[in-house]
């Protein structure tokens, strides 16, 4: 029993070292670099959390139930899916589309009496609830403080990132746990580790910002240009190292689930 608990702690701790690594962060920071507040970068890292354990979990569950082996093209495809994502995020923020995605697509209008979302122009005051979508109560909360577009991104840059890590996460486990029912409790305590490292760094991300506040506008700038850029160029990097290096496009490849 307690050997069964050491095994349970260690990986929740792997869990949240997990989170630290590069594109994780990389891939966060370009997510919460305008955020100024704690509480909402806290939710952003929660948000990627959940998409990459998700992901963990079925993958993984597959990989020791029922013996599923990825094949090398498959997981390098995974794994250069990172790479362009990191690219994505990285031109977003840089354009500013990321911006104009949040404040201008995606209005999130809270009231005394409901919490609602629609997609419309301010052309005139009459109309300017004509299209509005009733949110469900338990949403209610969650996107009051974060918004719509902001929960979904993270939790779709953390499904991609569940994948590029999943066969390596669940071969990790089999070597070490034989009983499938223990080897899938260890992958949501891992899952569970990995929310709480993230949501940790996401909030150490906008401490800055968050003391700044509006004094300091070079700041924000300098957070959100850089972020993009190291995105931008650690993407490059990712998608030339499996592409040519690990020979996504080639004949023979070459493929270690990390």
């Amino acid at each position: 029993m307690t050997s069964g608990l050491t095994i349970l702690l260690i990986g929740f701790l792997l869990g949240m070292r997990h989170a630290t690594d590069p594109d994780h962060v990389i891939a966060v920071s370009t997510i919460v670099s305008r955020e100024r507040s704690v509480l909402k970068a806290g939710l952003i890292g929660v948000f990627w959390g959940c998409g990459h354990t998700l992901t963990i979990a079925v993958v993984g569950g597959a990989i020791i139930l029922f013996g599923v082996v990825i094949p090398p093209r498959a997981g390098l495809t995974m794994e250069f899916s990172v790479g362009l994502m990191l690219i994505l995020l990285g031109v977003l923020n840089l354009t500013g589309t990321m911006k104009w995605l949040s404040e201008t697509h995606a209005h999130i209008h809270e009231h005394n009496h409901d919490l609602h979302f629609h997609w419309h122009s301010h052309s005139a005051v009459r109309e300017h609830h004509g299209d509005s979508l009733r949110t469900p109560g338990w949403l209610g909360t969650p996107f009051a403080r974060l918004g719509l577009f902001h929960a979904l991104r993270p939790v779709l840059v953390g499904i991609v990132h569940g994948l590029a890590g999943s066969a390596a996460v669940a071969l990790l486990v089999l070597s070490t746990i034989r009983q499938p029912r223990w080897a899938l409790f260890y992958l949501l305590i891992f899952g569970i580790g990995t929310i709480a490292g993230m949501m940790l760094i996401t909030a150490a991300l906008a401490l800055p910002l968050s003391f700044a506040g509006h004094r300091f506008a070079w700041l924000n700038r300098g957070l959100v240009v850089g972020s993009g850029l190291v995105s931008l160029c650690f993407g490059i990097f990712v998608c030339y190292d499996v592409g040519v290096v690990n020979g996504l496009f080639a004949r023979r490849r070459h493929w270690t689930p990390s």
